[in-house]
Parts: C-alpha cells; sequence; structure tokens
C-alpha cells in the first residue's frame, strides 16, 4: 500500500488528505486532544492517539530541570506517540512567552510590554529566532507565543503581556513570528501555515480576540464594543500574523459584547477562517472549555458542543482527557457535531504538522543545546533590556542632568525589595506559572550589575530597606532603588488601584529625603506614582520587567548607552483617568504614550 502521507516530497494537503481517509473517529477526536504532561502515559498516546501534549507553567521532568532533561522527557513521549497505529507524531507546546522560560538557564528576554517601548520590530524578530532556538533544543516543536492583544486597561491581568495601547505598536512587533517560525518566502499561500525548518517553531498568536479591551480591565472579562471597533483596533495585528504564515491562534478566555470567544461561531469561523483565510488551527486557552459556565467545570458537555462546533479545532482539555473524548464522541455520533466540522479540525491539525516536518524529523536535536542561555543570547536580551528603558525625569533641575551616574563614585546605595532579585525582575511566566522572587535561574540581578561596572574604590552597599543609620551617613554618593511589583499571572495581576508592591513609594520617599536617587521601576505597566515623590527624586526609570539581564540596565544608567525607550502605555495621573487613551479630548496623563527623555534630558 503506498502511504502517501509518509512520503516527504509529496505536496501538503496530498498528505493530509491520505492521512485523514485513513484515521478512525477516535483517532481523529484524539488529534483533536492536548493533554498535560502529568496525564500523559505511554498507553494514553499510543491508544488514544493524542495530538497534542502542554506543560503548564512551572510543570517540568524535575525541579530546575536543565535544557537536556526537558529534550528527553519529550523524546519519551514522542516515541510512545510514534507506535500508534499511523504513527502521528505529537506537537508539544510550552508557554515560552519571553524566552524559553519554564527551563533552568533559558535566556529570559524582557516581557512584551518592555518590547513594546523599544518599537523596534527587528529586535522582536531576531528574539523570535533566538527563543525558538532554545525551545527547539528542549525538544518542544509549539511557543504559545506571541500575545498580540491590544492592553487598553492597565488594571488587567495580563498587561505586560501586550506590547502595548496602540495597534500600531502592537502590529509593528508582531515580527516576532516571523523570527519564531522563520521567513515566509514569497508566494506562499495566503493564510497557509508555515515553518522554515527545525530551528524554527510553531508559533500561536492569541487570544483571539478583544482581550486587552475587557471592560474595566477585568481578565476574561467582557469587551463591550462594535465590530467595527473591535476589528481596528483588536484584530488588526492578527492579519499581520497571518500574512507571515502564523500556524496557530488561540481563542480568548474573554467575552465580546457577551459571548464568549470560545463559543463565537461567528468570530472564530465566519471572521478567521472564512474572512481572514487562516488555514492553520484554532487552539482554546487551558481548560477554555470549562469556563463557559458557571459554576468551573459544569455542563461539560454542552461546553464541548458550543466550543467545537463554534470553530475550536485543538481543545487544551488539559486533565480531564477522557471526559472531553466521551462527550467529543457521543456528540459526533448522535450526530450533533457534524462528522465535516471534525474532518476540518484535524485536516488544519495534520495541516500544521506536516508543514512543521514532524513526521520527518519528529525527535530533538541535541546538537543545539549549546545555544541555551548562551552569550550570544544574553547579549541579545542585554540589549532589548537597553533599548527598552523609560526616563522619565533625569534631574531635578531640568538644566542639571542627573544621569548618567559616576561609576567611580565614593559609595553607592542599592536600596528597594528589586535591587537584588531576580525572580521579580523575570515577573510571571518564569519557572512556575506565576513567577516567584529569588534566584530563581541563571542572571544577573541590578545590584550584580552595578558592582560588575562600577571603579575598584567605589563601595557599593546594599540595603532592601535602608536604615536611619545607614541614611544619616554623610559619604553615600547617591542612591539606585528599585522597587516595583511581585510577579503575577492573569486574574491574579488584575488590580483597581495600582500601587507599587511592597511600599515602594515610602521607600522611595525614605531614602530620596536623605540622598540623590534614582528609582528604577520594575513593574509589567505603569503604576501611580503621586507628584511628591516623583518631585523628591533626581531621576526615574521604567525598566519594565527585564528578564535576566541586569546589565542592560547599568548599561544605560552608568552612561555606556543612551535612553532610546518610549512609553509603550499612556502613565496616567490616577486610576480614575483609566480608559482614556489619547484620540481623547480628555486625555490629560502623566506621562503620554510615546514619552521618553533621552539623558541629556529631551524629549525622544
Amino acid at each position: 500500500m503506498d502511504f502517501i502521507y509518509k512520503n516527504p516530497t509529496a505536496p501538503i494537503e496530498a498528505r493530509v488528505q491520505d492521512l485523514l481517509s485513513r484515521m478512525t473517529l477516535e483517532e481523529k477526536l484524539g488529534q483533536m486532544t492536548q493533554i498535560e504532561r502529568s496525564v500523559a502515559t505511554p498507553s494514553v498516546l499510543k491508544d488514544r492517539c493524542i495530538g497534542s501534549i502542554m506543560s503548564v507553567g512551572g510543570s517540568g521532568p524535575i525541579e530546575m530541570a536543565l535544557t537536556s532533561d526537558w529534550a528527553d522527557m519529550v523524546d519519551n513521549f514522542q516515541k510512545a506517540a510514534l507506535e500508534s497505529r499511523l504513527g502521528i507524531p505529537i506537537l508539544y507546546g510550552i508557554d515560552a512567552v519571553h524566552g524559553n522560560n519554564n527551563v533552568y538557564g533559558a535566556t529570559i528576554f524582557p516581557h512584551n510590554v518592555g518590547l513594546g517601548a523599544t518599537r523596534d520590530s527587528e529586535l522582536a524578530k531576531r528574539i523570535g529566532v533566538a527563543t525558538a532556538l532554545e525551545v527547539r533544543a528542549s525538544g518542544i516543536h509549539y511557543a504559545f507565543a506571541p500575545c498580540v492583544a491590544v492592553c487598553r486597561d492597565p488594571r488587567w491581568g495580563r498587561s505586560y503581556e501586550s506590547f502595548g495601547e496602540d495597534t500600531e505598536i502592537v502590529r509593528n512587533m508582531t515580527s516576532i513570528v516571523t523570527g519564531l517560525q522563520g521567513q515566509r518566502p514569497e508566494g506562499h499561500p495566503k493564510g497557509y501555515p508555515f515553518l522554515a525548518g527545525r530551528n524554527n517553531v510553531v508559533a500561536c498568536a492569541k487570544h483571539f480576540v478583544g482581550d486587552g479591551g475587557t471592560d474595566k480591565g477585568i481578565n476574561e472579562g467582557n469587551a463591550i464594543l462594535s465590530y467595527d471597533d473591535l476589528e481596528r483596533i483588536h484584530m488588526a495585528p492578527y492579519l499581520d500574523c497571518i500574512s507571515q504564515g502564523v500556524c496557530t491562534i488561540m481563542a480568548s478566555y474573554s467575552s465580546w459584547n457577551g459571548v464568549p470567544l470560545h463559543a463565537s461561531h461567528f468570530l472564530l469561523t465566519q471572521i478567521l477562517k472564512e474572512k481572514l483565510g487562516f488555514k492553520g488551527f484554532i487552539i482554546s486557552d487551558a481548560e477554555g472549555l470549562d469556563r463557559l459556565f458557571h459554576p468551573h467545570g459544569s455542563n461539560y458537555q454542552q461546553s464541548v458542543l458550543s466550543a467545537i462546533n463554534a470553530g475550536i479545532d485543538m481543545v487544551m482539555v488539559p486533565f480531564r482527557y477522557q471526559l472531553f473524548l466521551e462527550d467529543l464522541t457521543y456528540l459526533v455520533q448522535s450526530g450533533k457535531i457534524p462528522i465535516a466540522r471534525i474532518d476540518d479540525a484535524v485536516e488544519r491539525i495534520l495541516r500544521v504538522k506536516f508543514a512543521a516536518g514532524l513526521f520527518e524529523y519528529p525527535l530533538s536535536d541535541k546538537s543545539l543545546l549549546p545555544a541555551v542561555g548562551c552569550k550570544l543570547h544574553r547579549e541579545l536580551a542585554r540589549e532589548a533590556v537597553r533599548k527598552s528603558l523609560v526616563l522619565l525625569k533625569n534631574g531635578k533641575d531640568p538644566k542639571k542632568s542627573f544621569l548618567p551616574l559616576n561609576r567611580n563614585a565614593k559609595k553607592i546605595l542599592i536600596a528597594g525589595t528589586h535591587g537584588d532579585d531576580l525572580g521579580y525582575q523575570c515577573g510571571g511566566w518564569t519557572a512556575t506559572w506565576e513567577g516567584k522572587s529569588g534566584r530563581i535561574t541563571i542572571g544577573t540581578t541590578i545590584l550584580d550589575a552595578v558592582r560588575e561596572v562600577t571603579g575598584s574604590d567605589t563601595e557599593v552597599i546594599f540595603e532592601q530597606n535602608p536604615s536611619a543609620q545607614t541614611l544619616a551617613s554623610q559619604d553615600i554618593s547617591f542612591a539606585i532603588v528599585a522597587v516595583g511589583e511581585c510577579p503575577y499571572v492573569e486574574y491574579g495581576g488584575d488590580s483597581r488601584e495600582l500601587p507599587i508592591h511592597f511600599n515602594g513609594a515610602e521607600i522611595i520617599s525614605l531614602v530620596a529625603d536623605k540622598v540623590p536617587t534614582l528609582v528604577i521601576l520594575i513593574a509589567g505597566r505603569p503604576l501611580v506614582i503621586e507628584q511628591r515623590i516623583l518631585d523628591k527624586v533626581e531621576a526615574f526609570v521604567a525598566a519594565w520587567l527585564p528578564g535576566t539581564e541586569g546589565g542592560g540596565i547599568t548599561d544605560v544608567v552608568f552612561g555606556d548607552c543612551g535612553f532610546q525607550g518610549r512609553l509603550p502605555m499612556t502613565w496616567f495621573k490616577g486610576v480614575d483617568q483609566l480608559r482614556s487613551n489619547a484620540v481623547e479630548k480628555s486625555y490629560d496623563p502623566l506621562f503620554p504614550i510615546g514619552f521618553g527623555l533621552t539623558s541629556k534630558g529631551e524629549v525622544l
């Protein structure tokens, strides 16, 4: 028998149709199922023909697992999948949203909000290339990135996953898709998935659509706006991703005018698949179906019916796969879900797998291991940090700049909760789902970086909360106070007040009353800065969530490089101003979107 689907020289569509024709219903439904690694036994992968495995945040082979540990784990899963009747490889997915952030020792890049401050699409592309290499080194083929949400309200707990509040900034930064997947060649069919080779990963534009535009910035909330505004503000970046051959798109937990995206046939099928011509597959978010009814997880069969008929192709179950497959099987056999809908979903999934070369190269490439956390990638991350820094104030006297700092100063005080905390620098989606404090991976804190660049005669001291005795010292030349937010993700980051965490404003005030002070704010969004605090300090820098390469901060504040970053979001005076943006007459921010100073105090 001639197995066309096994022929690497056959056209992808011929391979898809050949394999589809050989599949049983059980195998088709298995391909539509993505399960968590903790429930992925060899027998489940082989007997159920499971299509994809994923790791929830922090779920890895062992604590602080190295890339080689991940590659061995994924390869073992893949070998089990290849023993299935038709030998269909799995697609392993992970939230590699600012580097391969689940893996110990990987390069952690600034979160998207910082990249938005750079306005540098070529930089985003290069970060995509580096991230893809580090993900593929771990044996993983699929990155749940990029988030192309347009964040219209910083109270949203996922603000830092957005490149900015302006659609054009986000569109510009979608170049990261080409970095992740490779350069789509001229003449490649519109809307058709593309992957250049074994050094690239399947990308996932998310979360379709309007997740950054919910009422009051509530995570998984309701975006209340017309279709024209939805298309103009929030949908536009997806057109750019599709034009680059993005392989997958993830549906949003949120709703549009009361209709959950996971159940919107209009947006998923009529718009995304039919109008926009997307030929890859649509994946649900984790337990996205469980969220369609309250309480969470109830009325599950109806949720499956609504989501699959709406146009979801692969379901990130990820734990209750037996129930999912049982309900999905019943719904197809009873005719409530047409077999044509199942075939459409499976065709899309197989199309991506063939485009990705998974049938030819299902296992990891150990030759990529040296790329993980390599000097070249860390230098790239450091460049990204440099370019992302936004200088908001430089000198109490406009005619006298405070920065750059003197690296040969007699004594420098480093203070604040974020002065020596790598986990806080990286933020959420690092090592674990929520992120955490401490030396969570390999990298350079602000304190480390200051000690590296200062002169041999300079004394650098660190006190998270400086004592009165320390502040009374007459020989401190200046202080660097690093404060900000603790790590958070999703609904855990929703905030009504947007304060600096851990009494950061009080620490700034305490130090600045006694010592000339530079404030470095480590946060995923603009936070409330009282005018009295701003007046007290000599200089103020928004550093966003810079990741592992703290040396990028000292490169700029000590004058080796200039400030280039510009605000990707409006910096409000108070939370009462939120949802006021640059096109409204009432717009009166503390700092407007696009604001940023040079070291000389000039507006960029």
